[in-house]
């Protein structure tokens, strides 16, 4: 067929696998055709033609009204939502991912058909299920006309870095929720029988890892600095680098390596697969040389600056993760923020955290006071820990900044104003979080005795009136990191050496890793009892990734992967109860003094082997013999 119609470039799929008859689209007149060669002949045609891959990225904090994305131990909702996944996954009901369970409870995994999926401007048009196999296709249409392409070597390695990125990506974010799968690496045809068996866990990241390597060697570190870059100089920064290609090789080989993927639900949390963790740790160290050999601006953002990782101001194209002048980007790989004006703003989003009293909003994401546990001390120690100074009696002082700034306890103030409008004008402006307190209602207050404002500011209510365009409406989470990525470098090293002091590529160990994240905090190092132990030192990982990757949405997959989701303590979740002694300290309430400080189990999730994975759709799984059912669904 000579002509293509546009709408196979940019609309639709048929079934979820994404496979696509040209027959349906015979009739159009031919204006609405464009020539299968003209599509990839150049690099303004192909590059357009590859752009579409980036709108197949959801927005995962922003594909619902409000939204959720924490489904380990992190989280639980308030008395009386039970539509989102999160209090699904609390069930042990892990259908509810699926559009066809109600999947408006997480928009982002599975909000439309793939023959509807129509990656345009609205937010809610963009899931990840239907998206990546979308994307597949896509990537796989683009590499099989590269001999059509006429350019430039850079241009062509630039059309074709992205291509096989993406290729990489969509295929791992589909593995590490459901296993193994089919690794498609070619245009399949819809007029033919579907065959593909679905391959093992490292089958996959094999391929995967290839197409990670191949989009690390052809990609630039910085796009402004191509002949071809230079170009759209300063509106590059979503575009995919050398930097996340590198980035998700070694993630995708340490998931591998992870003792769920490499042997199953019945092997031990430490029992990782050696050799693809070192082939983990090559990868995240190379990436580290490259930064360090060349001018860029990766970096880890000042403390002072570290919301802005998760704030988008739509200002002189500033994205997530870099500093107000642009000159550090910690985000390392980031999609876009889908259309414009309020009906795209985390509006509901933002009052989804400090209670319905004071914002007025319904729906509350609070943090199990299991979780809040994991913020240590200042002093690095956590806070069992017998010489870590953690004194019941003032449980908010000598915490671990990162505490301050994410979570509201007990006599925080969470209104600016000196009146709010009530009878008793300073009545909503301390959180009274104590047993009993006013901001304890389990239905529009606090059930676990916390708030989580890592994503807004304390003028995030309605009497300071704070949702004005303001950061709390602009929340936007990358989908990786460079902090992320120094924990995933300490974690590989340790996995497949047993040693802390242990390095890969670089002259970094993985305990300077670790210790890098907790100096841009103010946190002191890790202690010395815990590096000689690689189990020991392992856990003290574990938890660092706990505080610094806060209800960024990694709990559940690091839970998952570590085997540990069906383990005590990471299948309660509790709350804090407590009662205050004397009076709010208004100037620092980390002063504060309480008795009877203790936790009391909320909820258990009682998990089997079968939630390590997420089901499949049924219709999916009958659509040939050899695309079976993950196991237990």
């Amino acid at each position: 067929m000579k002509f293509f119609n546009k709408i196979i470039l940019f609309s639709t799929l048929t079934l979820s696998m994404g496979f696509v008859s040209c027959t349906d689209y015979l009739d159009k007149s031919p204006d609405s055709d464009i020539s299968s060669t003209d599509a990839f002949k150049d690099f303004h045609n192909f590059q357009g033609f590859t752009e579409e891959l980036y709108n197949c990225i959801p927005d995962f904090n922003g594909g619902y009204w409000t939204n959720s994305w924490n489904w380990g131990e992190d989280e639980i909702l308030n008395v009386g939502t039970n539509f989102h996944f999160v209090y699904k996954v609390d069930q042990g009901d892990f259908w509810g991912w699926q559009r066809e369970f109600d999947g408006w409870s997480s928009g982002w995994m599975d909000r439309q058909k793939a023959s509807d999926f129509n990656p345009g401007s609205d937010r809610f048009g963009h899931s990840l299920y239907p998206g990546c196999w979308y994307g597949i296709r896509k990537a796989n249409m683009g590499l099989a006309n590269l001999d059509k392409f006429s350019g430039t070597d850079e241009e062509k390695n630039l059309i074709a870095g992205q291509l096989y990125f993406f290729r990489g990506w969509f295929h791992f974010e589909l593995m590490q929720y459901f296993g193994g799968l089919p690794y498609i690496k070619e245009v399949l045809p819809s007029d033919q029988p579907l065959t593909l068996p679905r391959m093992t866990y490292k089958e996959c990241a094999d391929l995967a890892a290839e197409d990670f390597r191949k989009a690390a060697d052809l990609l630039p570190v910085d796009w402004d600095k191509t002949t071809i870059g230079a170009q759209t100089k300063g509106k590059n920064q979503l575009r995919v680098t050398k930097i996340a290609a590198l980035g998700y090789l070694g993630k995708n080989y340490l998931w591998a390596a992870s003792p769920l993927m490499a042997k199953g639900t019945s092997a031990g949390t430490y029992d990782y697969d050696a050799d693809y963790a070192a082939k983990a740790a090559n990868a995240f160290g190379e990436l580290f040389q490259t930064i360090d050999n060349n001018d860029t601006p990766f970096g880890l953002l000042p403390w002072a600056q570290y919301s802005e990782n998760f704030v988008t101001s739509g200002e002189n194209g500033k994205m997530p993760g870099q500093t107000k002048d642009n000159s550090i980007t910690e985000a390392i790989f980031r999609g876009p923020v889908y259309g414009s004006g309020w009906g795209t703003s985390a509006w509901g989003q933002a009052k989804a955290y400090g209670g319905s009293d004071i914002n007025d909003g319904g729906v509350i994401f609070l943090p199990t006071a299991n979780y809040v546990n994991y913020y240590g001390m200042a002093n690095g120690l956590p806070l069992k820990d017998p010489d870590s100074g953690f004194d019941p009696n003032h449980p908010w002082k000598g915490r671990d900044p990162r505490f301050y700034n994410d979570i509201r306890y007990d006599g925080c103030r969470l209104v600016k104003k000196e009146t709010t409008g009530d009878d008793d004008n300073t009545k909503w402006r301390y959180a009274d979080l104590q047993t009993g307190g006013l901001f304890r209602s389990e239905t529009r207050g606090s059930r676990t005795g916390y708030f989580n404002y890592k994503f807004i500011t304390n003028a995030c209510n309605k009497w300071d009136d704070g949702y004005g365009w303001s950061p709390q409406i602009n929340i936007h989470l990358p989908w990786m990191r460079l902090s992320d990525v120094y924990l995933m470098y300490a974690e590989s090293v340790v996995a497949a050496t047993g040693n802390a002091q242990g390095s890969a590529t670089t002259t970094m160990t993985a305990l300077q890793a670790v210790n890098k994240i907790r100096e841009r905090a103010g946190v002191a190092d890790v202690n010395s009892k815990f590096v000689s132990d690689p189990h020991k030192f392992m856990d003290e990982i574990r938890r660092e990734r706990a505080v610094e990757l806060a209800f960024e949405g990694h709990r559940f997959n690091d839970l998952r992967r570590w085997l540990l989701l069906d383990k005590y303590p990471y299948n309660v979740k509790t709350s804090q109860e407590f009662l205050r002694v004397g009076a709010i300290n208004p100037t620092d309430p980390t002063q504060d003094a309480v008795s009877g400080f203790k936790e009391v189990q909320i909820l258990k999730r009682d998990f089997s082997a079968k939630h390590y994975w997420l089901p499949l759709k049924k219709a999916d799984t009958q659509l040939y013999v050899g695309f079976d059912q993950n196991p237990g669904w």
